[in-house]
């Protein structure tokens, strides 16, 4: 089912484990991959992607990610993740995730990832369907991307 235009998607992600925490007492970088990816997670059944997309032998492949750390969380902390489409095309879905501390509502980082869709079988790039663009078309749209571009 789309998502609004005006909508906001926050979803709440849980705490910071005790193994995300490294020698400086915050949140280690390679999580916060593994974070923004559980909000792609939540994200994808609004856009038609997810197991349903799977069932038609097609799949999202990530071919590009930036993050931008602006304050640290630490062991416990709880998280909550806002996601949204900056650009998609007839291959391509550029996404923007943000994480915030969920209980003081302040952001911790944010990311752009690169999606591609892939025939799954033949491990190709190809079109999405016409289904999941209109998709696409109906999520919240957030400003234009910092760092990532659908081509370069």
């Amino acid at each position: 089912m789309p998502l609004a235009q005006a909508e906001t998607r926050r979803s709440l992600l849980g705490p910071v484990r005790p193994e995300w925490v490294d020698h400086y007492g915050h949140m280690n970088l390679a999580w916060y991959v593994l974070v923004f990816d559980m909000a792609t997670d939540v994200l994808w059944p609004s856009l038609g992607l997810g197991p349903a997309f799977r069932a038609r032998s097609l799949g999202t492949f990530s071919a590009e990610n930036w993050v931008a750390h602006a304050r640290e969380v630490r062991q416990g902390d709880p998280l909550a993740a806002e996601s949204e489409v900056i650009g998609h095309d007839a291959k391509r879905l550029l996404v923007r995730h943000r994480l915030f501390h969920a209980a003081e509502g302040w952001e911790s980082a944010r990311c752009e990832i690169l999606f591609l869709c892939v025939h799954l079988e033949r491990r190709r790039v190809t079109e999405w369907p016409g289904d999941v663009r209109a998709a696409f078309a109906g999520a919240p749209v957030g400003p234009s991307p910092e760092r990532l571009a659908l081509r370069r």
